[in-house]
């Protein structure tokens, strides 16, 4: 593996269960039903190519739409989008990376067959064909854990293959041959009776379940399977059993195949009670399911369930175990260790050993006095044996590492707040975090013990889908009154009561008092460091924020939040990128509050305010050239700020932080510190300008110039109405446009500012333009040109071309247009100003498209997307694959209009609504396929 490949995401395919891309082990969003089937349809004959007629009668059968061809370009554009957000820009074509090709005939989905899980089943199984029993029952296990729920689902009903279960049946039948073979009876009588009573016609599973029985000491209950089965088959069906059932039946009859009964040890059960269902954890009890089949001759498994207080770890465990302790013939142990118990001292090991003795059927009287004969006792006794051992609520690697089994079958189970990383380097752990409950799964659980009502979904989505909220939640309902419903919710939607809400009185079962468990035991650092996270309104943060705010080294910034998340406070998402679930928000906002006073607060905020503002200065710098005078890149040194060395990794930081931007802008004004909050929403302008989304510029440049008015500063009122006017005009708004524009120029011109006068004059000239005043806005824009080379101001000088050439181009002056379009795009490839390039050279394919000059229209349309595509310019990208579908179009190639307009369609969805009916009526006025 090369260096590269180490930041490669890990991409699967999942066709067994729900259809699901999962990118690093999380499923990743693609679309609807017709993109699933399509991604299944694909990963099902991974490497082949599969024709446009195929797909279409999979997906539709005997009946397709007449827009099916179009519906399945759509679709294939969209499962191309989403693979090139999961690799980046430049990714997708890394060796190993999963991508669609487009063939002559239809589609190929390129990928190691290995990321597609019906093919690592059946490479599963080929493998342990040829394995010994021990590893042949590990690998059939594991293909056997690829299945979760109903094959293909969420894809249109035609898809459905009979051939997958048939593969599941050839699995878990191998799988059982390989445990007979290993004399594991006990937990396969289990399995087998509900198999066989389901259908007892599956002759296989029938003769698996005798000889399981048999083998276990219990010939007559195997023989009365038979004759049960025999009864029941012939009257369903008035057919016999088979030859080798039969023959089976025989043997049985002969007393020939009887192997040793067991030991006759004691076998201890010391599971407390599990909850009464247990929803939405099918992937974690999965994921234990395969820990379990892991354990083999080397070893004990050991696996670490950790997670945030309050998610549900102990009864998600508990519940698995209940439904395992079968596979484990031995016996179960368990200890509550109260790692985090704040009414009682921690478990110590010589305790619980003292514990799991006496269930393994020690005396009393017999147990050592001495630690170390007491441990060396315990593991002779576990020696051989195949047993599981849960171990709840651990607060560290020491306090767990004495009570793990020696077995070779045996399994560990522990559970802690903490993430226990030296149980991974020390026992080869493997580490499993449980997250809050799917929104589903969350309002069936406040179902399950209040009953369904209104507001079920709200009120989940309220509790933030944490189990013990959630719980809390269903239970004041249930003891309330039919109005309580209402009450809870206003209590949970007001943020400053939202934790008092989820507290039972009379109990200690608190959501206030789970949390205080964690954070009042913290290190003094990580506490400070937690405040402070607190004190500030951001949804995220990084090291170098904390680092900034806390005026300490990014490296420490870096640990004290690794460690917070080693304990489940917060939680990194992406890396670097630390977030708090939300009601650890809420918690560390009350300790900031409770506990710094408002000169700490104050400097606090004007610590982020200072980073933000250096910051995002440096990063709109490498997006495009600056032409207003704010230059905060020499606030923070070189060190206390990100790499920030391209356009992609400004691109990164401002999609990263730009809902952080935001809230300290907010901060800021509530704090009446508008000069600041002012400054921050212009230098943050810059990066909507490049990636351009309504929403969101709308609601920067409306808080901008808020503040701007209130902090008094004309300099600040000009420059925000500059941006406003920029967002009209980007998004084809005549409102406020040419109003703005001209109260913009009146300011530049009482302040005698001629590089902010050019500016002003500029964006008036653009808004003439979209009032169709053309020669208006023609002498507006070439005197801001004239005073451009009066200045030698290149950078403004490029952009009063490109806006001169948009208006000669609608007033029809296309000579000149192109004249100035092309001294724009000479000016924005000398200042390496990509993010104007695209703009220019999709003008340019407008302007040679206007003149019927389609190859050079197509060329430079083109290159516009080519250029869009690397950066992740996706509005620009939308606009000039418009330009190219009407290009297409106008050189008879429907086809290819059609699949250019669909993509933009799908780009102006997400960036641009306000165009998406334009669009689609274009693609409705293209002829229908084959004409």
């Amino acid at each position: 593996m090369n260096e590269g490949d180490l930041d490669t995401p890990d991409v699967r395919i999942q066709l067994l269960g729900p259809v699901q891309l999962v990118v690093d082990g999380r499923p990743v969003p693609v679309g609807g039903p017709g993109v699933r089937g399509l991604l299944a349809l694909l990963a099902r004959d991974v490497n082949k190519v599969v024709t446009l007629d195929d797909i279409i009668d999979a997906l539709w059968g005997h009946d397709p739409p007449a827009t099916a061809r179009t519906i399945v370009h759509g679709n294939v554009s969209h499962l191309r989008r989403v693979l090139r957000s999961v690799y980046g820009p430049t990714g997708a074509e890394r060796s190993g990376a999963v991508r669609v090709r487009t063939t002559p005939n239809g589609y190929q989905l390129a990928a190691d067959p290995e990321r597609v899980d019906v093919h690592r089943a059946r490479a599963l199984l080929n493998r342990a064909a040829a394995a010994a029993p021990a590893r042949r029952a590990e690998l059939l296990r594991e293909a056997l854990a690829l299945w979760h729920g109903r094959v293909l689902g969420g894809v249109p009903r035609p898809l459905a293959v009979p051939e997958l279960e048939e593969l599941r049946q050839a699995v878990h039948r191998a799988r059982v041959d390989a445990d007979l073979e290993l004399g594991r009876h006990a937990e396969l009588i289990a399995e087998l009776a509900p198999l066989v009573r389901e259908n007892p016609a599956d002759e296989r599973t029938v003769g698996q379940l005798m000889l399981a029985l048999y083998r276990a000491g219990r010939r007559a209950d195997a023989l009365d399977v038979y004759r049960q089965v025999s009864r029941q088959v012939t009257d369903r069906l008035g057919l016999d059993p088979g030859p080798e059932l039969r023959a089976l039946h025989d043997r049985l009859l002969q007393d020939d195949l009887a192997e040793p009964a067991g030991t006759g040890r004691v076998v201890p059960a010391q599971l407390p009670a599990a909850v009464p269902r247990l929803t939405g954890r099918e992937v974690e009890l999965a994921w234990l399911d395969r820990l379990r089949a892991g354990a083999g001759e080397g070893g004990p498994a050991v696996g670490v369930v950790t997670g945030p207080p309050g998610v549900g770890k102990s009864a998600m465990v508990v519940w698995w175990a209940h439904r395992a302790a079968a596979a484990f013939p031995d016996g179960v142990l368990f200890a509550a260790l109260r790692g985090f118990d704040p009414r009682q001292p921690a478990s110590r090991p010589a305790e619980v050993l003292t514990h799991f003795l006496t269930g393994l059927g020690v005396a009393g009287p017999d147990v050592p006095e001495r630690l170390p004969e007491r441990l060396a006792l315990y593991r002779s006794l576990l020696a051989g044996r195949r047993m599981l051992v849960l171990l709840d609520d651990a607060r560290s690697a020491e306090q767990v590492r004495p009570l793990l089994p020696t077995g070779g079958g045996s399994v560990a189970v522990v559970t802690s707040r903490a993430r226990l990383d030296g149980l991974v380097a020390s026992n080869a752990a493997r580490v499993r975090t449980l997250d809050v409950l799917p929104a589903a799964a969350a309002v069936g659980m406040i179902e399950e013990l209040a009953g369904p009502g209104e507001g079920r979904a709200r009120l989940a989505e309220l509790c933030g889908y944490l189990p013990l909220a959630l719980r809390i939640a269903g239970a004041r309902l249930a003891a309330g009154p039919h109005w309580a419903a209402d009450d809870l919710l206003a209590e949970l939607a007001n943020e400053r009561t939202r934790l008092a809400a989820l507290d039972l009185d009379g109990t200690d079962t608190s959501v206030r008092a789970a949390l205080d468990v964690s954070c009042r035991g913290l290190p003094g650092e990580l506490a400070e460091t937690l405040r402070v996270l607190g004190a500030l309104a951001v949804d995220s943060a990084g090291p170098y924020l904390v680092a900034a705010v806390c005026d300490i080294g990014v490296p420490e910034a870096r640990r004290r939040l690794r460690a917070l998340a080693a304990q489940h406070l917060l939680a990194e998402p992406r890396r670097d990128g630390f977030v708090p679930h939300d009601l650890v928000r809420l918690y560390v906002r009350e300790l900031a509050e409770a506990e710094l006073d408002a000169e700490a607060l104050t400097e606090v905020l004007a610590r982020s305010l200072r980073y933000h503002r250096a910051v995002a200065d440096r990063a709109r710098r490498r997006l495009l050239r600056i032409v207003d005078p704010l230059d905060f890149t020499d606030l923070l040194p070189d060190a206390a700020v990100p790499p920030l060395a391209d356009v992609d990794q400004a691109l990164e930081w401002f999609a990263g932080e730009w809902a952080n931007v935001v809230a300290t802008i907010r901060q800021a004004m509530a704090a009446g510190r508008y000069e600041e909050a002012w400054q921050l929403a212009r230098v943050a302008h810059t990066y909507q300008v490049v990636r351009s989304c309504w929403d969101e510029w709308w609601e920067l440049v409306e808080l901008g110039l808020t503040a701007a008015r209130e902090s008094g500063s004309a300099l600040g009122r000009c420059w925000l109405l500059i941006s406003r006017c920029a967002v009209a005009l980007t998004f084809g708004l005549d409102e406020g446009s040419l109003t703005d524009a001209q109260e913009a120029l009146e300011i530049a011109r009482d302040l005698g500012d001629d590089r902010l006068v050019i500016s002003a004059e500029i964006h008036l000239g653009c808004a003439l333009t979209q009032w169709e005043r053309y020669d208006e806005a023609i002498a507006s824009l070439r005197r801001a040109i004239e005073e451009t080379e009066r200045l030698g101001d290149l950078a403004l000088r490029g952009q009063a071309l490109n806006n001169c050439a948009e208006a000669e181009k609608r007033s029809g002056r296309l000579a000149e247009a192109i004249g100035h379009q092309f001294g724009a795009l000479e000016i924005d490839r000398t200042l390496g100003d990509d993010g104007y390039a695209v703009v220019s050279l999709n003008n340019l394919a407008e302007l040679h498209l206007a003149i019927g000059a389609h190859e050079e229209a197509e060329r430079y349309a083109e290159e516009a997307i080519e250029l869009a595509e690397a950066r992740g310019f996706t509005l620009q990208e939308g606009v000039a694959r418009r330009t190219l579908g009407r290009t297409l179009r106008a050189r008879g190639d429907f086809a290819g209009a059609r699949e250019q307009l669909i993509v933009s369609l799908e780009l102006h969805e997400r960036v641009n609504p306000k165009l998406v009916d334009d669009i689609r009526n274009e693609i409705s006025e293209l002829p229908p396929f084959g004409t």
